[in-house]
């Protein structure tokens, strides 16, 4: 969807409350979801009740998630373009603060590449195929339609900010916005800064005695990481205790012979990651699970 409306401000030339709200609004008309952002250009806290994520997960790529929180909560995830959430009394008190409209590019099907200075403007000029550009403090946004993997520092100077992410509105730029290009998905794919693993701290210990593994074939282990895989990556809610449990039944089925590998491990941490676990959350995760297995 094309953001083509631009900001509203007072006669001064400074943004009010109201016009805060009204852009936001236009916004998600035009199928943008969007947020309010605080000061530092940051979203709002949860909630009490959804403070570290008690309430059961991050929501949904799309709108409010399944903790069925009215407040700004949960940072990108909170981005909605239903007006009556937007316009609520649990938002009014963040509008009121806010300092300016975010939005989600993933969830308008967007990819916006930030470009942090003059050097990776000229960067993208040469290796990135024209687009619409949004001038920012320092650099420019280029807007892409297609939606991918968010990353952080894929090269000096470049964000990438699609799914799971928030970008600032800053007007809706200039040129024809064009397909989401190889060059930029390439981009994620070999520097994939917010989503490699932390090096677990722990490893698993092997059979007292150097037992043979009872698995007897790689395969097996192969299969079980994979459909671990597969569960975390499909969890809609709850993702916490969805990585928790998914880590205590790997080692429980492959814990105490040793077969785990350090690529095994950081496949698990980076799936985890993708769904917007921090490292330090997989660490935690994967030793809460293998005291509670007494590894």
């Amino acid at each position: 969807m094309t953001p083509d409306c631009k900001p509203r401000r007072s006669a001064d030339g400074t943004h009010l409350d109201e016009d805060r709200l009204r852009t936001a609004l236009d916004l998600a008309a035009s199928g943008l979801p969007v947020l309010p952002l605080r000061a530092g250009k940051v979203p709002f806290g949860n909630c009490r009740a959804c403070k570290g994520n008690a309430c059961g997960g991050r929501p949904n790529m799309k709108n409010a998630g399944p903790c069925e929180c009215a407040s700004v909560c949960h940072a990108w995830a909170a981005a909605t373009t239903d007006p009556r959430v937007l316009t609520s009394p649990a938002w009014a008190s963040a509008w009121r603060k806010a300092a300016a409209v975010a939005y989600h590019p993933g969830g308008a099907g967007l990819t916006a590449v930030d470009l942090d200075d003059a050097a990776a403007v000229a960067w993208a000029r040469d290796a990135l195929p024209a687009t619409r550009t949004v001038p920012t403090t320092r650099g420019e946004h280029w807007i892409y339609r297609g939606a991918m993997q968010s990353a952080n520092a894929v090269r000096p100077g470049v964000d990438i900010k699609s799914l799971m992410s928030y970008a600032r509105w800053l007007g809706p730029g200039t040129g024809t916005m064009a397909d989401l290009p190889g060059a930029v998905r390439a981009l994620a794919v070999k520097k994939p800064s917010t989503v490699r693993p932390a090096q677990p701290v722990v490893t698993v210990p092997a059979l007292a005695g150097g037992g043979e593994c009872r698995h007897r074939t790689p395969a097996y282990l192969e299969r079980g990481i994979c459909m671990a895989e597969q569960r975390i990556t499909q969890a809609r809610s709850a993702v916490h205790t969805t990585v928790y449990r998914t880590f205590l039944a790997v080692l429980s089925a492959h814990g105490g012979c040793g077969c785990l590998t350090d690529s095994h491990i950081a496949r698990l941490f980076t799936a985890a990651q993708v769904k917007g676990e921090s490292p330090r959350h997989c660490t935690d995760a994967w030793a809460n699970a293998r005291t509670r297995l007494g590894l």
